[in-house]
């Protein structure tokens, strides 16, 4: 015996949360530049380091740089596509999220830049003029150069969030 056919039409399947839309407003922001000024000083960062000959604590700056550039990208494009408030349980604390990334990034990209200038410091009797053979100097010197500048946009960063959140705004924007 067949169930008799049902009374209402079954539910639709729920609409997307709303269309995709570029948020102008956020790439003209002061938090949208320094986001794109992190992702491409943080490439320089990282591309450098990793072109070169490393060894030993290398590895954790290249760690720290890889993984601050892969979490901005993500935060620069949920934030730019307006689609922040998919992110379970964060999205509605989106800009205590941004500040809590970027003193985080601060910090270790503050470590990073230690260890590539100590790595500069040790490789640096290959700094001779007349010096033939393969050295990582400039390499690391670069690295050094790129994860100061790393460190001191996610520094202006962190700044600004906190201003917005005093101020006590909630957006990013």
């Amino acid at each position: 015996m067949l169930p008799p056919p049902p009374r209402q039409p079954p539910p639709q399947a729920r609409a997307a949360r709303g269309a995709v839309r570029l948020q102008r407003p956020f790439l003209r922001s002061p938090l949208g530049v320094l986001r794109v000024l992190q992702l491409l000083a943080g490439a320089a960062f990282w591309i450098t380091i990793a072109t070169s000959k490393y060894q030993g604590p290398v590895h954790f700056a290249l760690f720290v740089s890889v993984l601050f550039w892969l979490l901005t990208l993500g935060l620069y494009f949920l934030t730019l596509l307006g689609k922040h408030e998919l992110v379970p349980v964060l999205g509605s604390r989106w800009l205590l999220v941004n500040v809590a990334h970027d003193v985080l990034a601060a910090a270790l990209y503050g470590a990073a830049t230690g260890i590539m200038s100590d790595q500069m410091q040790r490789h640096s009797y290959c700094n001779l003029k007349d010096y033939q053979l393969p050295c990582a100097y400039h390499a690391f010197l670069a690295a050094a150069v790129c994860g100061g500048v790393c460190h001191g946009f996610y520094l202006l960063s962190a700044l600004y969030g906190c201003g917005r959140r005093c101020q006590g705004k909630q957006e990013v924007v």
